[in-house]
């Protein structure tokens, strides 16, 4: 299992155990966590799962995949360096712990 803290807007924080494979979007809807939509089910056809890589872990998560780019063009909130679609984001052990920020909006 590996443990993914998603922090709120306000800065509340809830921490979650989800499968290796798991994408950072697929486990924050299957945790109810209020911030990820994930509209278009994780095909990376939409930005409703935006989300910030925490600077500490920026590195260790890796660049943009291809199209993502394009794909956060349409995001509701500021995109930033840090800007990510958490659906491009696979789960593995070496990002246990790992901490994203949410967006004030999605749609």
């Amino acid at each position: 299992m590996v443990k993914v803290t998603y922090v709120a807007h306000d800065g509340t924080q809830t921490a979650i155990e989800a499968d290796e494979g798991d994408s950072v979007m697929h486990a924050a809807v299957a945790n109810d966590i209020d911030g990820i939509v994930g509209e278009c089910g994780g095909s990376m056809m939409c930005a409703t799962c935006h989300c910030y890589v925490d600077e500490a872990w920026e590195e260790r998560v890796g660049g943009r995949a291809d199209g993502e780019e394009d794909m956060l063009e349409g995001a509701a909130s500021e995109v930033t360096e840090r800007s990510r679609l958490s659906c491009q984001i696979k789960l593995t052990g070496d990002l246990d712990g790992l901490v994203v920020h949410l967006p004030e909006d999605q749609i």
